[in-house]
């Protein structure tokens, strides 16, 4: 799980958001080539989403505890060490064994960090030259080009009748993990459609940067439709995907 030459170290840093721009661009061209490198970052992102999702935690031992204690509570104590463990947390050493135990756990991805994620990956896609790896209108090109490539299978429904026509698909990374971005067109505006597997929320429609975000789920997944287009051409979007019939 190396990648190739140069640009395997560049897997872990684009998985954790840590490239500046230049290097995604580079990055993202040679994945559009390299086969083996595609399938280390599915491979990378599989393993933190596995890490992500073990909910670890660290429990820290007795002696830690006494360590800590004697460190700011030089005076002796007529309190047990296991009685400090339950009255010590808002005092300095509570404090220090949280951040010891905090350094271990990944980052929490807030709702915000992902609707930005949302918009920088749809920025991204026109700016790299990167919307499609399979270039399409097709949806049975499109949805079994994913197989094998991501665990799950998302909706791919032609809806150029509805006045948004498929264009293709590309892998993409969000919130910890390689998900799916199915690409439609609304005449000259682009349409990105995320999808990863969620347990049901309520729809949501959020406005940064200029651009809207609409969320709903459907069949055991999350979908997330981002575009430069109009809240309401949006909702028309979301209405034309839930009422065509899986297969059409």
């Amino acid at each position: 799980m190396n990648g190739c030459g140069e640009f395997g170290p560049l897997l872990h840093g684009f998985v954790d958001n840590e490239l500046d721009a230049a290097n995604v661009v580079r990055l993202e061209n040679h994945l559009k080539q390299c086969t083996q490198c595609r399938d280390d970052l599915v491979d990378i992102s599989r393993l933190r989403a596995a890490i992500e999702e073990s909910d670890a935690r660290f429990e820290a031992p007795d002696r830690l505890h006494e360590r800590i204690a004697q460190r700011f509570n030089p005076k002796p104590s007529a309190r047990p060490i296991a009685q400090m463990k339950r009255w010590a947390i808002p005092g300095a050493s509570g404090a220090l064994a949280a951040s010891l135990a905090l350094l271990m756990l990944l980052p929490i991805q807030t709702q915000s960090t992902v609707d930005r994620e949302i918009v920088d990956d749809h920025v991204r896609s026109l700016l790299s030259d990167h919307l499609t790896d399979v270039r399409t209108t097709s949806q049975h090109i499109v949805r079994p080009w994913f197989n094998g490539r991501i665990d799950f299978a998302p909706r791919v429904p032609e809806l150029a009748g509805a006045g948004f026509p498929l264009i293709g698909g590309r892998l993409d990374y969000l919130n910890g993990r390689v998900v799916p971005a199915v690409v439609y067109r609304r005449r000259l505006h682009t349409i990105n459609l995320f999808a990863w597997p969620a347990e049901h929320s309520p729809n949501r429609t959020v406005e940064r940067d200029g651009y809207t975000i609409l969320e709903w789920s459907d069949g055991g997944l999350r979908y997330a439709a981002v575009s430069d287009v109009g809240k309401q051409e949006l909702i028309q979007f979301r209405t034309a995907f839930l009422t065509k019939a899986p297969g059409e």
